[in-house]
């Protein structure tokens, strides 16, 4: 099938340029630049002229001329067509706070045609090493980046996004005669995804306003997502990864205020930072498949100062099975705790840090009482206690899906069986001895 050409004005500007934009198979470099900047004021902002594959080893590289079609363009349209993508993308709208939609395909980044989702023009779905779990969800992440700006490559906090970026997240589960199945896994790639045998919970949005980030979520009714600032409590039933009878369970949307919960990272003092846009987190193909993240962002203009790829760090694939014990224990519990339990985090005043950049021992937990826990103790004496899991504060809270014992304290309603796994392995496997110090740089290598 062809793919048709059509010009754009950008910027709703009259003064704007125009530049052909083409809807399906091939990609074409703008040749000007607009004449007014991108602002964040605007309520109804378009991309540049390049379509947006939805695999990054499709992506337009810096090689490709301007002008000329990337290689293998015709078999990519005819893939894209029977998923639909050939039609009309949404048309991505930056909203002010004071104007927050309520329906999420108002912000034009993502929406749902059929038994697809379909993305934004210049939406980037991408994937992390070692995912936060969600009471088995699968997600669904993208990013969107106004027209020419970038961020600052960081090898180890968050990347500092610039104001007017759009983070979505939409949590789905697979379901089999309606029952939602419990999975440690998705590949991450939005042409596997068939909502015929899927079902949409929640969409959440972080967005960079000029002042902060905010969050949002979007609870998924029928073929709509929909404003929800209190949160929500959905029960479903949830069938166990392993096989079994299927258990209720009761999905937490969060409130706006809850996302803090997570996001307040102590980055930036005690505002919401995104915590999945890191280099160890990105340092990957996407879905899978070969090529890197990190240097997808960097084609596409996103990123400055990126360093030699030999020196980017990455937190451990959750599902390779070839990662070193130590290494997915460590990056779990810097995915899942790191964010609070950090030097400046939430819960810097427990002194228990759990991100990957701290190795002390009585750091980690090692041989460490509890500052204030009361019953989340267990009635154990030190958080980790060097081969004996059972023994061990961590390993009971992680354990326990009592709110008031559990950890993390959001997110979840049901234990991760495969993280406290993991968890519970890698405290068996420690000698039994709090020496120091080489003891301690061991804890946080392999990646």
């Amino acid at each position: 099938m062809g793919c048709a050409i059509r010009s754009e004005r950008r910027l709703n500007s009259p003064s704007a340029w125009t530049t052909p934009l083409r809807t399906c198979s091939t990609w074409t470099a703008p040749t000007a630049t607009p004449a007014h900047p991108w602002s964040p004021a605007s309520t109804s902002v378009r991309i540049p002229g390049w379509v947006r594959w939805n695999w990054p080893g499709a992506l337009p590289k810096p090689a490709v001329e301007p002008g000329r079609a990337a290689a293998g363009s015709l078999a990519l349209c005819c893939a894209l067509s029977l998923l639909g993508a050939c039609a009309p993308a949404p048309e991505v709208r930056f909203h002010a706070s004071a104007e927050y939609p309520q329906r999420l395909s108002d912000w034009g980044l993502i929406e749902r045609r059929g038994d697809r989702l379909v993305l934004g023009e210049g939406v980037l779905p991408y994937d992390v090493n070692t995912p936060l779990f969600a009471d088995y969800a699968q997600k669904l992440r993208t990013v969107w980046l106004p027209p020419g700006r970038s961020a600052q490559f960081d090898a180890d906090q968050a990347y500092d996004l610039p104001v007017g970026t759009l983070i979505t997240k939409t949590f789905f589960y697979p379901t089999d005669g309606g029952i939602a199945q419990a999975a440690e896994s998705w590949d991450g790639r939005l042409e596997t995804l068939d909502l015929a045998r899927a079902r949409l919970v929640e969409t959440r949005l972080l967005v960079r306003q000029a002042e902060r980030w905010e969050a949002l979520a979007y609870v998924w009714r029928g073929d709509e997502a929909w404003l929800s600032i209190t949160g929500a409590i959905i029960p479903l039933p949830l069938a166990p990864p392993d096989g079994g009878a299927a258990r209720a369970i009761n999905y937490m949307v969060p409130s706006r205020n809850q996302c803090a919960s997570c996001h307040v990272t102590g980055q930036e003092g005690d505002a919401l930072m995104p915590i999945g846009l890191t280099t160890r987190q990105l340092n990957r193909g996407y879905g899978g498949g070969p090529g890197n993240q990190i240097a997808d962002f960097q084609a596409l203009g996103w990123l400055d100062g990126v360093s030699p790829a030999t020196e980017w760090a990455r937190n451990a694939d959750w599902v390779d099975p070839d990662e070193s014990l130590v290494h997915l224990a460590r990056s779990y519990l810097d995915a899942n705790c790191g964010h609070c339990h950090n030097p400046l985090g939430r819960a810097d005043t427990t002194g228990l840090w759990l991100n990957i950049h701290h190795g002390p021992l009585r750091r980690l937990g090692l041989c460490k009482p509890p500052i204030a826990a009361g019953q989340g103790t267990g009635g154990r004496r030190y958080s980790i206690v060097p081969g004996q899991p059972d023994a061990s504060i961590l390993e009971f809270r992680m354990a326990d899906d009592d709110p008031a014992t559990r950890m993390p304290e959001i997110g979840r309603s049901i234990v991760h069986r495969r993280g406290l796994a993991v968890v519970s392995d890698w405290i068996a496997a420690l000698p039994n001895e709090c020496a120091e110090p080489d003891y301690a740089g061991a804890l946080v290598q392999g990646g």
